[in-house]
Formats: structure tokens, C-alpha cells, sequence
């Protein structure tokens, strides 16, 4: 037997016992190392799961420990990440299967967009972070930026510090923070933002004002800035973007938003502005690892506990003030 966390309910979380897998022939068992807590998954706790026992976890790490017959792109003892949605898995997500346990079924391994192999050097609960990192690295390529570019980045919990890591890594060094969170902004000048705010005790526009200048607008001044990313979840932040932002700048939407946000399209006709949604992760998931080989963003993992602990996990993930990515080792050993 191994265990299993699964959703029982509206924030009922269980540790369950479970068969331990076996591959169908076209099919991979991982030996899971790390799990991130993901504010999805947080979501998918308070709401109760999607109607029944809901396996739970989808950021991991782990070795390969079986395979099928038909698998000939992965052997055992590889080390891995997951991509949890290749091949409608949708591990965590909704699927039969997810990444808080012993022992993970990932099916259709055989069609070589699940599992991707991670260099030796690279420890487990590090590379477990590629799922995040590459949520911002989406939304980084949808933004179209480059060098010598200004930006803001709105929210900076996991995937907006995974934004801001990517953006350094891109070259792009002007990238100012802001968040409501005095330890998430710490964080994020860790990862590579130039400066904060701290919307809480500043007027983020009169702020970017003075960080990325002026530009004019009919006579109207606007923040110099020339692409956003909203990380925050929060429906002001998009309307105060198209309302202060200058004519040709980019918007770039990857958090969650549960409630319609009033969109008034004569500021984004006036401006000529462009608005992209973000979701998942690049086409090449593996570019995330090569990022993680590059650079330390060992910052970004503020606590860590075993997955006996899971739902004290939960609970530090919830709290916006707690910092940066939660990870659950589940299996210490695994190297």
C-alpha cells in the first residue's frame, strides 16, 4: 500500500492508503521526490474538489521506477518532472491521479510529453518547481518583451516570482514588483525585480510613474511602462492597467480571476493596446529545468514539510503573507 492525498470535501483533506500502481503498457510509475502546494490546488481544498474523492498534487519530482513495455523513451532510475497535462492526464487537476502520494501512475508516458528527464546536479525538491516556473515563463513569452524593456509585474506570489525569474533570465532588468506582501517583495527583489511596491502603503501607479517616467496621452500623463503581467488575481489591477498604462503597452493576464472584470475597450482602442491571457507552459516544457540549471531560485521555497503534514501545508499556502512556494517531500531518499 502507499498514500494518496485526496479531497473529501469543502476543506476536508485526507491522507488515504492506496494499491501501489502498475503500468499499463504505455504507462510510467514514478517514485515522487517533492510536490509543490499550488494555489490550485489551495482552490480545489476550499471548494470541495470536482464532486468526488479528488487525488490532489501536480508540481513534482520524482525517479522512474517502472515502466511498460511499449514505453522506450524512459527507463528506471531517470529522474523526472512532470508535465501533469500532456496526454490528458490532467494529474491534480481533475484525472484519476495526483502527485501527493508514494507512488504516481502517469499513463501514456509512451508519448513522450509527460516526463522529462533532469540533470543529477539539480536536487529534487529544486526541480520540482519546473511546473510553476514554467506558468511564468508562459506568460514572459506571451508578453513579447526584451531587452531594455519596462516592466510590472502584479502579484508576486509563485508565478509572478517565477515571472520575474524568467524575465531575468531573458535579460530584461527593469522590472519593478508589486504586491501587498512585504515577504513576497523581499522575495522577488531576490529573484530579480529592481524594485517594489508595496500596494498596500503606495500608490503603485504614482510609484511606476517615478520608476519608469512618463508618457504622454492626449496631454494626460501615463506610466512609462511597456508590458504588464497580472499574477494577482485581482480584477482592479486590470482595470487600473488599461486606465494608466501607455498607448502600445502589453498586458498579460495569467492569474486566476474568479468574478468578470468591467473591460472598457475604448481605452484599449485608444491605445492601441494588446491583451493576452496566459495558460500552462511553453511549448518546450523542459526550457523551465534549463532555467533551474542557470540559476538559484532555491529563494523562492519558503517552507517545506513531509506529506504526513500535508494539510498544515495547505494551510501556509493559503496565506498570501507566508511567503513564497510551499513544497511537501514526500520521499527524502529518492536522490
Amino acid at each position: 500500500m502507499i498514500k494518496q492525498v485526496k479531497i473529501h470535501g469543502p476543506g476536508k483533506v485526507g491522507l488515504d492508503d492506496a494499491e501501489k500502481p502498475e503500468p499499463g503498457p504505455r504507462d510510467a510509475v514514478v517514485r515522487v521526490a517533492a510536490c509543490g502546494v499550488c494555489g490550485t490546488d489551495v482552490r480545489y481544498v476550499r471548494m470541495g474538489g470536482l464532486g468526488r474523492a479528488m487525488p490532489l498534487g501536480h508540481e513534482l519530482s520524482g525517479i522512474i521506477a517502472s515502466v511498460g513495455a511499449e514505453v522506450s523513451n524512459l527507463k528506471p532510475g531517470i529522474r523526472v518532472v512532470l508535465n501533469p497535462t500532456a496526454s490528458a492526464n490532467m494529474i491534480g487537476n481533475g484525472g484519476s491521479e495526483g502527485g501527493f502520494t508514494q507512488e504516481l501512475l502517469v499513463r501514456n508516458a509512451a508519448d513522450g510529453g509527460c516526463l522529462f528527464p533532469i540533470p543529477d546536479a539539480l536536487p529534487m525538491h529544486l526541480a520540482a518547481l519546473s511546473e510553476p516556473l514554467g506558468v511564468g515563463m508562459n506568460a514572459v513569452d506571451r508578453t513579447d518583451v526584451a531587452p531594455g524593456d519596462k516592466v510590472a509585474v502584479f502579484g508576486a506570489g509563485p508565478i509572478g516570482l517565477s515571472a520575474i525569474a524568467t524575465l531575468r533570465d531573458r535579460g530584461i532588468t527593469d522590472v519593478v514588483a508589486i504586491d501587498l506582501s512585504p515577504r513576497r517583495l523581499e522575495l522577488a527583489s531576490a529573484l530579480g525585480a529592481r524594485a517594489t511596491v508595496n500596494a498596500s502603503e503606495q500608490d503603485p501607479w504614482v510609484e511606476l510613474k517615478k520608476l519608469h517616467g512618463e508618457a504622454a496621452l492626449m496631454g494626460a500623463p501615463m506610466a512609462g511602462t511597456d508590458a504588464y503581467i497580472e499574477a494577482s488575481g485581482a480584477g482592479k489591477v486590470i482595470t487600473d492597467v488599461l486606465q494608466n498604462a501607455k498607448a502600445e503597452s502589453r498586458l498579460t493576464v495569467v492569474a486566476l480571476h474568479d468574478q468578470s472584470v468591467n473591460v472598457s475597450f475604448l481605452w484599449v482602442m485608444m491605445k492601441q493596446m494588446t491583451i493576452r491571457g496566459a495558460m500552462e507552459y511553453p511549448a518546450d516544457y523542459s526550457e523551465a529545468v534549463q532555467l533551474l540549471t542557470r540559476w538559484d531560485l532555491s529563494p523562492m521555497i519558503t517552507h517545506r514539510f513531509p506529506l504526513e503534514r500535508i494539510s498544515e501545508g495547505i494551510e501556509v499556502a493559503s496565506d498570501p503573507n507566508a511567503g513564497g512556494k510551499v513544497m511537501i517531500d514526500i520521499d527524502l531518499e529518492v536522490r
